[in-house]
């Protein structure tokens, strides 16, 4: 469905150049890996599995899915230090339930990008997690050549909400001239204002993650889709 505050642009979804993808969620279901890799941080950290701040803190990380995990922390845990700890601790979990085969691609997520990529449109996949739990990811998936780049927080300078990580994949790549040929796809309302804050003129959600329709469109998304899968047909490569 299209969201009635669709961006005024001379550009359309037939005009994109350039994919950006969100991973966990959107392309890759983690079977609420997040929230377990979370439970073995904040226990790390001293936090008291089912006390009151514990639940309290499992809220809001649940709230911000799709945000730079380091930037949760940092509002979870105050001090520079501990949400360093916290992050480490989060990263090393989670990666730990990766290795153990705890994580598959979404149906339909590889053939999505093979198509873009075989239709002359770069793709690009981005997450909130930091570069080596990334890697182990698409060690796990074996996507380490699938998409055209792989970029996190890191890489650009700030993570989701920020623009930073889809104009990085705009300078990166060269694959556009404008950003309004930007796609950006995603399943959290992080996605859609990093979408949104980029200038790109497709910021597509998918029901397959965090958030709801509402969610997504409140933050803005151009299109809600069923899942990832349906991203093609919106961009009319198939």
């Amino acid at each position: 469905m299209t969201a009635p505050h669709t961006p005024h642009t001379p550009y359309g979804p037939r005009d994109t150049e350039l994919v950006v993808l969100d991973m966990a969620g959107t392309t890759v279901a983690d079977g609420g890996l997040v929230e377990r890799a979370f439970d073995m941080a904040a226990r790390a950290l001293g936090v008291e599995p089912g006390s009151p701040d514990h639940e309290e803190k499992l809220r809001y990380v649940r709230a911000t899915m799709g945000e730079s995990k380091i930037s949760v922390f940092r509002h979870l845990f105050g001090d520079e230090a501990s949400a360093r700890r916290a992050n480490t601790a989060f990263e090393e979990a989670y990666g730990e339930l990766v290795d153990g085969g705890l994580i598959t691609p979404l149906p339909g997520a590889r053939e999505t990008i093979e198509t873009l990529r075989a239709a002359g449109l770069t793709t690009v996949l981005t997450t909130g997690f930091a570069r080596v739990t990334q890697d182990a990811i698409l060690r796990a998936l074996g996507w380490q050549d699938l998409a055209s780049l792989t970029l996190c927080p890191a890489d650009a300078g700030r993570g989701r909400p920020y623009p930073d990580m889809v104009l990085t994949a705009l300078l990166r790549t060269g694959a556009t001239d404008s950003v309004q040929r930007i796609a950006v796809a995603g399943d959290t309302s992080y996605d859609m204002l990093s979408g949104r804050r980029a200038g790109a003129a497709v910021v597509a959600g998918v029901l397959t993650g965090a958030h709801d329709t509402a969610q997504l469109e409140a933050a803005g998304a151009t299109h809600v889709l069923g899942s990832v899968a349906g991203l093609p047909a919106l961009l009319g490569v198939v």
